[in-house]
């Protein structure tokens, strides 16, 4: 047997960086490529990150359809002003 099989011998395919020495430091820092994924959590984010856009462009809409568009003031910040004609 070669030496690279015997090292390699409690390590899984998909292990990726976990299976290669590092210091605990690193570890503190780089959390993520040492977690193993969860998909509860993930889908939990997912539907917030969802429900959360959801939400602003029902708000977007909702103010469009009273009769309002998006406008930047001087100050640089957008704001949603009443539509007007030009007879007014």
């Amino acid at each position: 047997m070669s030496e690279n099989s015997k090292s390699n011998s409690n390590e899984k395919p998909g292990d990726g960086i976990r299976s290669m020495r590092s210091s605990t430091a690193f570890r503190v820092v780089n959390f993520e490529l040492y977690a193993k994924p969860n998909i509860v959590i993930m889908s939990i984010g997912l539907t917030c990150f969802g429900l959360a856009l959801g939400y602003i462009a029902y708000m977007r809409h909702k103010y469009e359809s009273m009769g309002y568009y998006s406008a930047i003031n001087e100050e640089g910040k957008e704001t949603f002003e009443k539509k007007k004609s030009k007879w007014e």
